[in-house]
């Protein structure tokens, strides 16, 4: 009789160990980016109805918050600021008193080793809901540019520890660049939203943030979900334009992408889980149909495997604890 000749792939999984020594991608606490909402108000904690167990914040609930984000041994947190009063030009997401500028002011004074994330953008506090100036039912991009290296050499002033614009207008890197730099801060690092889709995974992020647009959509400044080669195309402007880190959003439909921007650039690549992925996940475990921790842990898995340095998640807190036990 013939020996089969074959591969004995299966010597390197036979024990939990054996598992452990050869694993190629692990998880690490550190990897994590905890969003925040910060409300203004007081004694303010609401669960977000379409992502439970993420709460809107008012400044007097951050230290709560904060202590359980230290405990866990979280490291970085990403602030979205959502103010009583908006505008035409969303003037509140520039004010040295705005609610981000608070937090980032009351996180680092009280935990001065947390990096603060500052996304930076106009949707929450214009009236109309977009991410720009409007002319009619037009969003116009060079006008806005101003407004968002204000927005960003605020946050900076505040402390933000790295400025995340999330836009996508076309030039917001350089303009940003530009201002912080000519404000003195040359050493804060951008971390763009380099490759975001038009995706229809943000509604609950929309519920949280309070930035649903008034009108039409944001197709014509957020990138088709069909696009591929595109999404190199913005992440090789933006890197020419000085971003430190490229974010691609969302993360687990665009693993692909993820895996593109990694081959093709050596800045640090960020998947942002978003939070319509983080709610049908915890909708299928709240009604027990999956196993959450195996699902969410195997998700945040695939995202590092697939190129990904960090990872901004809602999922980052109960990570942390599955990582500890």
């Amino acid at each position: 009789m013939m020996e089969l000749q074959f591969k004995r792939h299966r010597r390197l999984r036979q024990s939990a160990n054996m598992r452990a020594l050869v694993r190629e991608t692990v998880l690490h606490k550190e990897d994590f980016i905890y969003p925040l909402f910060i409300v203004e108000g007081d004694n303010i904690k609401n669960e977000v109805s379409s992502m439970p167990g993420v709460f809107q914040l008012s400044m007097d609930r951050l230290k709560e918050e904060m202590d359980e984000i230290v405990k866990l041994g979280l490291k970085s947190v990403i602030l979205f600021g959502v103010p009583v009063e908006k505008d035409a030009e969303g003037t509140g997401a520039y004010h040295n008193h705005g609610i981000v500028q608070q937090a980032t002011r009351f996180i680092k004074g009280q935990y001065p080793d947390i990096v603060v994330v500052a996304d930076t953008c106009l949707c929450e506090y214009t009236d109309h809901g977009h991410c720009g100036v409007i002319e009619g039912n037009k969003v116009l991009n060079d006008p806005s540019l101003d407004l968002l290296a204000k927005t960003a050499v605020s946050q900076a002033e505040a402390g933000a520890d790295i400025i995340a614009p999330s836009n996508m207008m076309d030039g917001f890197v350089a303009a940003i660049r530009r201002g912080l730099d000519e404000a003195g801060f040359i050493d804060v690092p951008i971390m763009s939203y380099a490759v975001k889709y038009s995706s229809s995974f943000y509604g609950p992020f929309r519920d949280a943030a309070d930035s649903t647009p008034q009108f039409g959509d944001r197709k014509t400044y957020q990138m088709d979900p069909a696009n591929r080669l595109e999404a190199l195309r913005e992440a090789q402007s933006d890197m020419e334009e000085g971003a430190d880190f490229l974010i691609v959003k969302p993360a687990l439909s665009y693993l692909d992408i993820i895996r593109d921007v990694r081959n093709e650039f050596n800045a640090p690549v960020v998947a942002y889980n978003v939070s319509g992925e983080y709610s049908m996940v915890k909708a299928a475990a709240l009604n027990g149909w999956i196993d959450e921790k195996a699902v969410v842990m195997e998700k945040l898995t695939s995202m590092k495997r697939a190129g990904a340095d960090l990872i901004i998640t809602y999922f980052a807190k109960d990570a942390a604890r599955w990582l500890s036990e």
